[in-house]
């Protein structure tokens, strides 16, 4: 009496797995979704990576957008930054199409400022996460765009490409282990890490700072942040730089590298990456003293200055003075009576006669 329950149970049971595995099956045959077999293909000659640098959700995912835009026709603007050129020439044989060439890039750290450029004026006590501190505001320093220096970027690295300078605090980029993913630009909540070209030579031009502060501000802030006083933008003849938001810019694809921003920038923001180092400006060397042979100057007869004649000396006749003759005092009354008597008294002559005896 047991048994006959238990054996209809693991028949019925039967039954229906049997009906289901019949039915799971017509399903997957008339939904079934024939997968192109150039995607494994592609995938098996990427480099497995999925850092998600080539804007799909990993290398799965980029092998299947490679086989979709392969079937439209061109495969341009495709790139695994992990795998470069090598391994999208690889890919382009697969699918039969022509690889288009295409520039190496580099993650650059747009800034500059270290703790002598940019003095820190709080102390941050919490997780040391870059994402954490600029939630809750503008970090150890002055500058509200500047690196926090915790290192989210160091931890989103697959490649070990980048690490924090523990004298200026800033993350360095190794370019030889860099491929461009850009997850240390994900990992960046101020968004100063961005992937540019390398460059000829690996020589680029780059604006050290993300600061979108007026000048004033910048200024106290960072001794190296950027002013916005556009003389670079006045001196650039290609039209590869531009001010917006209070921050310069420089677009790669129309930048020279003359170097003229550099030299211009009062702020020393602008830096020229992987150049040589300036030569001193040669000086003209002095040209040596030829001596010219010495020709005699004719000296000009002395003339000499024709002296005017001495005029005689035409001496003035003495003009004698005419003296005044003096005026007789007047006399006292006694004296001119006494005066008066002796001119009117007779002279007595004495007499002859007697004279002769």
């Amino acid at each position: 009496m047991m048994t006959n329950p238990i054996l209809i149970a693991v028949i019925v049971l039967g039954a229906i797995g049997l009906v289901s595995a019949l039915i799971l099956f017509v399903a997957a045959k008339r939904f079934a979704v024939h997968e192109d077999e150039r995607i494994a293909k592609v995938q098996e000659v990427l480099p497995g990576a999925n850092c998600g640098g080539c804007g799909f959700p990993g290398c799965a995912g980029f092998a299947a957008g490679c086989v979709k835009a392969a079937d439209g026709g061109s495969i341009e603007g495709l790139l695994c930054p992990v795998g470069g050129q090598p391994v999208m020439e690889q890919v382009a044989n697969i699918l039969g199409m022509t690889a288009a060439a295409t520039a190496p890039k580099v993650a650059v750290v747009r800034c500059n400022g270290t703790c002598e450029n940019r003095p820190r004026i709080a102390e941050f006590d919490g997780v040391q996460s870059c994402r954490v501190q600029h939630m809750l505001g503008s970090g150890e320093t002055a500058c509200a765009y500047g690196c926090l220096g915790c290192g989210d970027c160091v931890d989103a690295c697959q490649f070990d490409a980048i690490h924090i300078n523990p004298q200026t605090g800033l993350p360095e980029v190794d370019e030889e282990k860099c491929t461009a993913c850009g997850a240390c630009v994900k990992a960046c909540p101020r968004n100063i890490i961005e992937v540019r070209l390398k460059g000829p030579k690996n020589r680029r031009m780059v604006v050290l700072c993300n600061n979108k502060d007026k000048g004033a501000i910048t200024r106290k802030a960072c001794s190296v942040g950027c002013i916005a006083c556009q003389k670079c933008v006045k001196v650039c003849k290609f039209e590869a730089i531009t001010v917006e938001n209070n921050l310069s810019y420089i677009d790669a694809d129309k930048c020279k590298l003359c170097r003229k921003c550099e030299e211009e920038c009062p702020q020393h923001t602008i830096l020229a990456v992987n150049f040589p180092p300036r030569k001193p400006k040669a000086e003209k060397p002095a040209e040596p003293a030829t001596e010219k042979p010495a020709v005699a100057k004719a000296e000009k007869p002395a003339v000499a200055k024709a002296e005017k004649p001495a005029e005689p000396a035409t001496e003035k006749p003495a003009v004698a003075k005419v003296e005044k003759p003096a005026e007789p005092k007047a006399e006292k009354p006694a004296a001119k009576a006494a005066a008066a008597a002796t001119a009117t008294a007779p002279v007595v002559e004495p007499a002859k006669d007697q004279d002769k005896a």
